[in-house]
């Protein structure tokens, strides 16, 4: 089970991100997971949101270049090696993580959650399934 990430392209430049934020914002899309890698002169903003459709026809009429990405959204019991027993069903599938970044479910729950960035979903969704470990739909990203 995937979800979309998307990525934006981002001037390296003062006010960049708080405007990239701020056309999100003003439509009511709730960033729910946000990581940023950056070069000398762009960034790549990676987010996950409530609204996917919603932001990507903000960020398309705001002209701004982005795509989307199939990654998984991994819920963690958010207790002390959580996260390292699923890099290791990762590890045992021979699963390349190639980025990942995490963000908090809220008070509703008791787990965290990480996003990952791998060459084959499926196969990762199906190996972490088979050990019980729980990836997120775009629908339950939403509620979270």
């Amino acid at each position: 089970m995937t979800i979309k990430q998307l990525s934006i392209f981002v001037e390296n430049k003062p006010g960049a991100m708080y405007s990239m934020t701020k056309v999100l914002s003003d439509n009511g899309v709730n960033m729910k997971a946000l990581s940023m890698a950056e070069t000398k002169d762009f960034g790549i903003v990676r987010i996950i949101v409530d609204d996917l459709y919603k932001a990507t026809t903000i960020l398309k009429e705001a002209e701004y270049v982005h795509t989307l990405t199939p990654v998984l959204a991994v819920a963690i019991p958010d207790t002390p090696g959580g996260l390292n027993k699923v890099l290791e069903v990762l590890y045992e599938a021979n699963t390349t993580v190639e980025y990942m970044y995490a963000f908090l479910g809220g008070k509703s729950t008791d787990s965290a959650y990480m996003i990952f960035r791998v060459a084959d979903t499926a196969a990762a969704a199906a190996a972490l399934s088979v050990q019980g470990i729980k990836t997120v739909c775009q629908d339950e990203i939403a509620k979270l």
